[in-house]
Order: C-alpha cells, then sequence, then structure tokens
C-alpha cells in the first residue's frame, strides 16, 4: 500500500450533500412548519493515491456510507468535486470518459445477503459487468472469464450453476468481489464489506482483499466503523464525525498519537489486551440530531476540552485536524491503549 502520490488518483474536494427532510407541502403550510434540511455531508475533502487503501471511519449517521455513493456516482452531491483519474464525475466531462472511469470502478455493499439478485445464478451475477461493458466475445469466453474470478475469490468454477441462497455470509462476499473485479475494476468502494460476516470469516475476507490489491493493485475506499479492521487494511485514514472530516493521518500515526479529541475517544474504546486493568475513557454521550446539529463544533457537547470558542465557531480543518483546542495548543497528542501494537 503506497504513500499519495503527488496527482492522486481519486480527488474529492468540498463535498457536500443535502437532504430535504420536510414534511409534505401542505402538511407544513397547515401546520406552520418550516422546511428541515438535513445535511448529511459537510465540505469533506481527500485524496487517494493509486494503489492505497484510505479508509473513513467514525460512528453510524456521521456521512461515510454518503461519501461513498457520491463517490461512484449513486448520489449526486449539493457541492463539491469528485475526480477520478483526473475525470471529474461530477460533471463537465466528456460522456466517453465518464464510461470508461464507471467500468474501471466498482463498488462492495454491506449485506452479501441483500446485494445478489436472488433469482440469478452467480456465473450470471458475474457475468453481468462483463455482458454491459461488452469486455469479452462470446459466451464461451465469458464463462471462461467467470470460472477464472471464481477461483481468483477462493471458490470453485462449478459455483457457478448455483444459487445465492445456497452459500455462506462469507462465500457470498466472495461472489460480490467476483462481481466488483469482472469490469476489470482498479477502483473499489467497500462499504462496511465484512461488518455483517462473523469475526473467524471477517479476517478471510479481508486477506482476500489484500492479496487482491497486491496481485492487481487495486485502490479502495474502506468505509467501517471497526477500528481493529481499519488497522489491518488502511495505509491512510479519515475520522467523520456528523458529516464532517475531524482528522486525516497514516494509518500508524493515527493509532500511536491520535489529535482530535473524537478519534482519542474512539481509539480508547477499543478492547487491549495489553492494557488490562488500565483505566478507559468511553465514549461519551451520543451523536446529535443531524437535523438540528449544535453549533460551532459539532463535537462539543461531548468534548471535555471545549470552551466558548468551540461553542460558537465551526474549527478550520488544518494541519490534518479541525479542533480549536489543538490548534490553539490546549492539548497536545498523546499516545493511546493501542499505541504499543499499532501495525
Amino acid at each position: 500500500m503506497s504513500a499519495p502520490d503527488a496527482v492522486p488518483f481519486v480527488s474529492v474536494e468540498g463535498l457536500n450533500r443535502v437532504f430535504d427532510v420536510s414534511p409534505p407541502f401542505l402538511n407544513r403550510i397547515v401546520e406552520g412548519k418550516p422546511k428541515q434540511l438535513l445535511r448529511a455531508v459537510d465540505d469533506v475533502s481527500f485524496a487517494i493515491a493509486r494503489g492505497e487503501t484510505f479508509a473513513l471511519v467514525g460512528e453510524s449517521g456521521s456521512g461515510k456510507s454518503t461519501v461513498a455513493r457520491m463517490v461512484v456516482g449513486l448520489l449526486q452531491p449539493t457541492r463539491g468535486r469528485v475526480t477520478i483519474d483526473g475525470v471529474p464525475m461530477t460533471g463537465g466531462a466528456d460522456a466517453d470518459d465518464l464510461r470508461r472511469v464507471r467500468r474501471r470502478m466498482q463498488m462492495i455493499f454491506q449485506d452479501p445477503y441483500a446485494s445478489l439478485n436472488p433469482r440469478w445464478r452467480v456465473d450470471r451475477i458475474v457475468a453481468e459487468p462483463i455482458r454491459a461493458f461488452g469486455l469479452r466475445d462470446g459466451e464461451a469466453e465469458i464463462r471462461a472469464r467467470v470460472g477464472e474470478l471464481l477461483a481468483f475469490v477462493g471458490l470453485h468454477p462449478a459455483d457457478g450453476v448455483k444459487y445465492p441462497h445456497e452459500f455462506s455470509g462469507g462465500q457470498r462476499q466472495r461472489i460480490a468481489i467476483a462481481r466488483a473485479l469482472a469490469s476489470d475494476a482498479e477502483f473499489i468502494v467497500c462499504d462496511e464489506p465484512t461488518s455483517a460476516l462473523d469475526v473467524s470469516v471477517q479476517a478471510q475476507i479481508l486477506n482476500l482483499m489484500r492479496d487482491l490489491q497486491d496481485r492487481l493493485g487495486l485502490t479502495y475506499l474502506f468505509i467501517s466503523h471497526n477500528l481493529a479492521v481499519v488497522r489491518h487494511m488502511a495505509s491512510r485514514i479519515g475520522v467523520m464525525y456528523l458529516g464532517r472530516m475531524v482528522e486525516i493521518g497514516d494509518g500508524r500515526g493515527l493509532f500511536e498519537r491520535p489529535q482530535h479529541p473524537y478519534t482519542r475517544m474512539l481509539l480508547d474504546a477499543v478492547p487491549d489486551l495489553a492494557h488490562i486493568g488500565r483505566r478507559r475513557e468511553p465514549v461519551a454521550g451520543e451523536i446529535p440530531n443531524p437535523i438540528s446539529p449544535p453549533p460551532g463544533c459539532t463535537f462539543n457537547p461531548r468534548c471535555p476540552f471545549a470552551n466558548d470558542r468551540c461553542r460558537q465557531e465551526v474549527p478550520p480543518f488544518r494541519d490534518g485536524v479541525a479542533c480549536h483546542a489543538i490548534h490553539e495548543g490546549r492539548i497536545e497528542p498523546a499516545p493511546t491503549l493501542l499505541a504499543s501494537t499499532a501495525a
């Protein structure tokens, strides 16, 4: 997994997404209520180098999956720009360029039981991207490619005649990975790809993904709330809270010396046998309502270092972190419970 290049393979700049969650127009007129807007993603920027794994972490509701869907084009951003291999995905690109880039990116979804068509056999599921993009000529070549892909992810080519319900959860996720590779993808967005699987199966799928990355030079955007998984997979990590990016760091550095208080709280909650008996600081409070977020730094109601400025001003993202207390020198980055075992 490489370090960021001067020209990133994937670039996300100032990404915003606002959802209108207002009641129907007539209801608002009768009840005299204003429109309600939910800002799911607010000014998120990051870059991913070719061959790198960049992870987004945070609690449920932080906006990670919304970012993922905007990057692959399943959602259009309210504002902001996504560029993949120099092609702007959010407008202004040639149609042929867009088609070429879209063929080279795929998505692996969270639930392997819902992401596969139960009425299709596995060979048809894996072959669909090949047929859609015209990557092979003739059914014989397509069948050969499907068998090759199934073997690539640890299944037998003969499994292609089966239906998804005949496989376990881990096997289904292997099928989903084979489908993602069928279009000769180079960039794969992984949205919680192991959270629905048993722990032992999670390790198998993660090792498979890393092996494929090494063999094929794949680039991953990895979405997860599991910091142990992220530590195993990611070369760089972005921490999101209530739609905003609060910290970005390399995998080892962020685990050894986190800066933002939210990152520290997340890491402090991870079990570590090396520090049994040491006092831990649990993640206090709950994530606020995104429809009416607190003013200033949205983490201020849960932050032990918050002052009046934190409650009034949104902290700028500077030097890899968005935190007034860090920028003012009121708190210093400190080792956490994971410092001795960070990968």
